[in-house]
């Protein structure tokens, strides 16, 4: 089955009736900045329509993109009483104005909160535990990011990693790999081996966008 036929398939299905995220979505796509594909968020929106998280951690803003979209699925939810936070980690300076400006635009400002550092190092240092951990940083710390998930979740919490096929590449052999990509290679089937293996998790991995890990914490 061609895979990007499918995908394309599957995107006429996907309704985008938010202005601000489509106006978002075909910026980041005109700047050749990598934002969530569509039929990843529109899997993370029913995760989060099922769990109905409170705490969300976000490794990787860009944009602020994936954090915004978030965010509006959970208005459908949480009652304006309830207290409901995204803490989202971007390490990269140039892009921290334009997703602090995004976020304000979108009228998110108030539920997200946006951490300017390296994601591991900054969530060494986090204690309060989460209910959805969303991982969509550097595709070589995976490994990592996960020990350091698991620690930040509780029985029924949910971690979802992004890209996990590195486009196909995670399938291939590392001599096929071109060299330069072999690290991140080698990583990330690392961090796919550890979550099928942690028995703290229940992980399926989803050939949805450019893969998907599906971890519930038992």
């Amino acid at each position: 089955m061609d895979s990007s036929r499918t995908a394309e398939f599957i995107k006429g299905y996907i309704p985008n009736k938010d202005e601000t995220l489509k106006r978002l979505r075909e910026k980041a796509e005109k700047d050749e900045v990598p934002v969530i594909r569509q039929e990843t968020e529109a899997f993370i929106l029913s995760v989060i329509a099922l769990l109905k998280p409170r705490r969300i951690l976000e490794l990787g803003t860009a944009t602020g993109y994936s954090a915004i979209s978030m965010a509006k699925a959970a208005e459908r939810y949480m009652k304006a009483d309830q207290n409901f936070v995204i803490d989202t980690i971007e390490d990269w300076a140039p892009r921290i104005p334009e997703a602090t400006a995004n976020i304000k635009e979108a009228g998110a400002a108030d539920r997200i909160n946006l951490i300017e550092g390296d994601a591991l190092e900054v969530i060494k240092g986090m204690k309060e535990p989460y209910d959805l951990v969303f991982i969509d940083a550097a595709k070589g710390q995976y490994p990592d990011y996960l020990k350091e998930a698991v620690r930040l979740t509780r029985s029924g919490s949910v971690i979802v990693a992004d890209n996990v096929m590195l486009d196909g590449e995670i399938m291939e052999s590392k001599y096929i790999v071109e060299r330069r990509d072999r690290t991140i290679h080698k990583r990330m089937r690392e961090f796919l081996r550890q979550a099928a293996m942690d028995e703290r998790l229940s992980t399926s991995i989803l050939p949805v966008g450019d893969g998907v890990a599906f971890c519930v914490r038992m």
